[in-house]
């Protein structure tokens, strides 16, 4: 046996690593393919808007009143924004206009009670999915 040529043959390690590539290859796609198939691609794209939202409680009264007014970020759509509350879900909380940018407000007034907490919720329009994107609690 020469051991020359055993240490200078290479001809096994080219199929070696095309199967691996093909191997490799193949699982990448099928877990592209699957994401979309089974519609978690939708889902991926679509995250929360960041908006800073602050909250001024006003608690002379029992129940009392907040003012919500968005201080900066992403411009949002009012029809994808709902203010609700843990005790006593405020009704008729909306921002005025169709879009909410810096420096729109909107007051809740007699429906907030102490300790309650405040939140303002987005609703995904592809997916129907809310996400909380701004809470605050009343003072005690």
């Amino acid at each position: 046996m020469n051991f020359k040529e055993l240490l200078t043959e290479d001809r096994a390690v080219s199929p070696v690593i095309g199967v691996i590539l093909m191997v490799a290859i193949t699982v990448i796609l099928a877990a592209v393919i699957g994401t979309f198939v089974l519609g978690l691609g939708d889902q991926v794209s679509e995250s929360a808007p960041q908006a800073s939202f602050s909250f001024d409680f006003n608690m002379t009264n029992t129940p009392g009143d907040v003012t919500i007014t968005h201080e900066g970020g992403e411009t949002l759509e009012s029809s994808q924004i709902t203010i609700e509350g843990d005790n006593n879900a405020p009704t008729g909380a909306t921002f005025s206009g169709d879009v909410i940018s810096s420096g729109n407000s909107t007051q809740i007034t007699g429906e907030i009670n102490p300790g309650e907490t405040i939140r303002v919720i987005w609703t995904n329009p592809a997916g129907g999915s809310t996400n909380t994107i701004a809470r605050a609690t009343a003072p005690q």
